[in-house]
């Protein structure tokens, strides 16, 4: 096999365990967001999500955040945009047509939470990038955090 064949092979075997991990942190923070919002209520975990320095938001070189919705779509706290709060965006597509937060909520829902594949701006390269996230319901509220590929 060339040499120049094998370069793609190498480098996904290579991101693969670090996309595994960023996944667990994702998961984990999505559960600590969970423990928080029961331990302390809504506001105070809105407010961390939302807070520039709170531990759920985004940091610098990092793509990991917290957002949460209600049932029907409508952002109520969000660690990388939160001018977004109040914006129901049950119906918004990505690039490909996917009504990416409409799965986000069903997933959310099930028994155990889950994973849905998407396709998002990356808050740290400003590019539309793959996104994979996980989701997980509290009461009337699903909780995400994702990671990019």
């Amino acid at each position: 096999m060339r040499r120049s064949a094998l370069l793609p092979i190498l480098a996904l075997l290579v991101a693969f365990p670090l996309v595994a991990q960023d996944k667990a942190k994702a998961e984990a923070m999505v559960k600590e967001g969970i423990a928080f919002l029961k331990a302390n209520g809504k506001p105070a975990f809105f407010g961390e999500v939302n807070k520039a320095s709170g531990r759920f938001h985004v940091k610098p070189g990092s793509s990991i955040y917290l957002f949460v919705y209600d049932l029907k779509g409508t952002i109520l706290a969000h660690g990388a945009e939160p001018n977004a709060i109040g914006v129901n965006r049950f119906n918004v597509k990505d690039p490909d047509g996917k009504q990416y937060v409409k799965e986000n909520l069903a997933m959310g829902q099930q028994k155990g939470g889950g994973w849905v594949d998407y396709k998002r701006p990356n808050p740290e390269t400003r590019k539309v990038e793959q996104k994979t996230s996980y989701l997980l319901a509290e009461g009337d509220v699903v909780v995400g955090c994702g990671v990019y590929k």
